[in-house]
């Protein structure tokens, strides 16, 4: 074990967190609208809108991220349509491209969490609400929303944790993250194993935070758990 080269290669790859926080920070956000318009299509009763969301979270989820990233980074250029289009100056850069793979993968997986979530409020809560007079809209706002958020918070906690794993697959289009800055170290100092390890302890230290941030907001979310632990 060479500790010299680890501890020389922190700086270098810690000077990849940014770019790697905003890969899965913009994708998160991103896929999460793409995520909220799926569940209502799913949820809405539209046949047409159902099927054209079922069609993109089978296809998002069953095919490999890495697949999707080569497919929009390296197929859409072949499209003239794509290259004339306003999209082409975001399109052509692999940091948009990455950002855009990760969006539209997170967003599948993270609709039939909130799916999921949706249907797994109680009826009887539902039509208590009706039975108070509330219309749809205030239902929504005040019912089903929050419980949906604090039974979605732990499964969407894994899958931020799941998209900065995910993030490391921007490297094979030329981003220097973390692991794109480590494939460059590895040819300077032959030394694989030792700067994997390091690259391996800042991403389990980024998730390590994550997974922190979660606990909180479902400590903060849920004041009937807070109540019965104290």
């Amino acid at each position: 074990m060479n500790w010299d080269v680890m501890i020389s290669s922190v700086p270098t790859l810690l000077s990849g967190v940014p770019l790697t926080v905003q890969l899965v920070g913009l994708g998160e956000i991103l896929g999460l609208a793409i995520a909220c318009l799926a569940t209502w299509g799913r949820l809405s009763g539209n046949l047409a809108a159902a099927g054209v969301s079922r069609l993109y979270v089978f296809v998002f989820r069953g095919t490999p991220l890495l697949v999707q990233i080569y497919l929009i980074y390296y197929g859409l250029g072949q499209f003239p349509a794509v290259r004339e289009s306003f999209l082409w100056p975001l399109l052509r850069e692999p940091y948009w491209c990455a950002i855009l793979a990760l969006a539209l993968n997170t967003g599948a997986y993270t609709s039939e969490i909130l799916r999921g979530a949706i249907q797994s409020i109680p009826q009887g809560q539902v039509e208590a609400a009706r039975a108070c007079g509330m219309g749809r809209l205030l239902m929504f706002r005040r019912i089903i929303v929050p419980i949906a958020i604090r039974q979605a918070l732990p499964a969407y906690g894994n899958e931020i944790i799941l998209m900065v794993k995910a993030s490391s697959l921007a490297s094979i289009i030329t981003l220097l993250e973390i692991t794109g800055l480590a494939r460059r170290l590895i040819p300077q100092t032959y030394a694989v194993f030792e700067i994997f390890i390091v690259a391996g302890l800042i991403y389990l230290g980024l998730n390590f935070a994550i997974a922190q941030a979660v606990r909180w907001a479902e400590w903060r979310l849920t004041p009937h758990l807070r109540a019965r632990a104290s």
